[in-house]
């Protein structure tokens, strides 16, 4: 190859990871699988949250500042030991979780999200399983990515304000549509709505007040992703308010398509992280060693809430040897299948059945749930497509039959690859 054509591919990469934010369709997934599975969690835990993270619980108010006085975890829970400020962060953590879920400015309730699952979980440490620590670590990556590109009411809005301003503002309106959908706003709701410069308000007061009173723990990279996110914001809208089509918005653009393709790697390197520590460690065990590994969970009280079905496989021993060595082969393989695409994707759905048959058998719903969302950053972006518009079909014809005929499909719409993104998603994740 020569020096030219080295040089030539190189700046073509380099201009498609700073001009579009990749795999819009996957991050979308992993919005939706992890906001839905942490509401499901919460609504389930509603009779028992004081004894999980409340002031009912035995991890009490005064061990857990101590504990977090030394290892300064953030946690607004420590702000008071009201039982009416449990119910408030409770509240809003339930709140957050189906606004992000359904992609309602999303820059904002994404930072929401991240203080209520870091609350909820931080309060009682020890209430968590290999789920939870998973939806730690991506309410915290969450923040960093665009992923309301498509399948948000962000999206829809920025496409509604793209197809108003068509008559008047012509190709511009794309331009603007573009910044729409990652500010959480549009060009028309920048003039019109309030909701986003009031959210943004309260937010800074609730930041300032949390800072002045060491609220936010004082040391540590939280409190200064707090502030970057929130001057961020403003700095965003304000651009995107006086200077559409300004070189300071194109910067803003290229830092943000930077951090969300960065953001994205980290997602991938981390579940492969997860699966493969997963499957060495379990060669080491002599239980997985002799495929006799499945057989133990099965016959604990905890983790069968179907015992009779337990019983069946159980009392299969040749069952019970291929699901325990395919475990170990399937976790410890899929990091190597990511150079091939149609073994990834064969292994992904064998490993999305698995954590299908660990939520049905074990009675581990929630962890199935997260790890799911997390292997959904490696699908396909042609299978996600397809996935949306068979839920667009779906709707459609559950309107009809209630007499509610959606209108016409226009060019432009949220479930449809944003203009900038191009196939992003193949690129990354195949």
């Amino acid at each position: 190859m020569s020096t030219f054509a080295f040089d030539r591919k190189l700046a073509c990469g380099i201009q498609r990871i700073t001009s579009s934010a990749l795999g819009p369709y996957q991050s979308a997934v992993i919005r939706i699988g992890f906001s839905a599975t942490y509401l499901l969690f919460l609504l389930r835990e509603v009779p028992h949250r004081h004894a999980m993270y409340g002031p009912d619980g035995p991890w009490g108010w005064d061990m857990a500042k101590q504990l977090i006085s030394g290892n300064q975890a953030f946690t607004v829970l420590m702000w008071s030991d009201s039982a009416v400020w449990f119910e408030i962060v409770y509240a809003v953590a339930l709140l957050s979780a189906a606004l992000l879920m359904v992609g309602w400015h999303t820059r904002a309730t994404s930072v929401l999200f991240m203080v209520g699952v870091l609350s909820l979980q931080n309060r009682s440490i020890f209430m968590g399983d290999g789920g939870d620590n998973v939806i730690h670590l991506m309410a915290i990556y969450l923040v960093l990515t665009r992923c309301a590109q498509v399948w948000s009411l962000d999206a829809r809005r920025a496409a509604r304000a793209a197809r108003a301003a068509e008559t008047d503002g012509g190709a511009e309106a794309d331009e603007d549509a573009e910044a729409a959908v990652d500010a959480g706003d549009s060009r028309r709701s920048v003039r019109g709505d309030v909701a986003g410069p009031v959210l943004w308000g309260l937010l800074g007061l609730v930041l300032i007040v949390a800072t002045v009173t060491d609220g936010l723990g004082g040391t540590g990279w939280l409190p200064v992703l707090f502030w970057v996110l929130w001057v961020g914001q403003g700095v965003w809208w304000a651009v995107n308010r006086r200077a559409p089509h300004s070189e300071a918005r194109t910067l803003l653009d290229v830092i943000a398509n930077l951090a969300h393709n960065a953001t994205l790697v980290v997602i991938m390197a981390e579940v492969c992280l997860i699966y493969a520590t997963a499957g060495w460690y379990k060669i080491q065990g002599s239980r997985w060693q002799d495929g006799t590994a499945l057989y133990y969970p099965l016959k604990l009280d905890y983790f069968t809430p179907w015992p009779a079905l337990s019983d069946i496989l159980a009392s299969n021993g040749v069952m019970v040897m291929l699901l325990t060595y395919g475990t170990v082969v399937v976790q410890v393989a899929f990091p190597f299948t990511l150079f091939n695409r149609r073994v990834k994707n064969i292994l992904l759905v064998v490993m999305m059945c698995e954590h299908a048959g660990i939520a049905l058998l074990l009675g581990l719903p929630f962890f199935s749930m997260a790890m799911i969302a997390a292997d959904s950053v490696f699908l396909p972006t042609v299978f996600l497509v397809w996935l949306g518009g068979r839920v667009t079909l779906g709707r459609e014809l559950l309107f009809s039959r209630q007499g509610k005929v959606p209108g016409p499909r226009r060019a432009v719409d949220d479930e449809e690859a944003p203009q900038h993104s191009g196939d992003g998603g193949h690129t990354l994740v195949g």
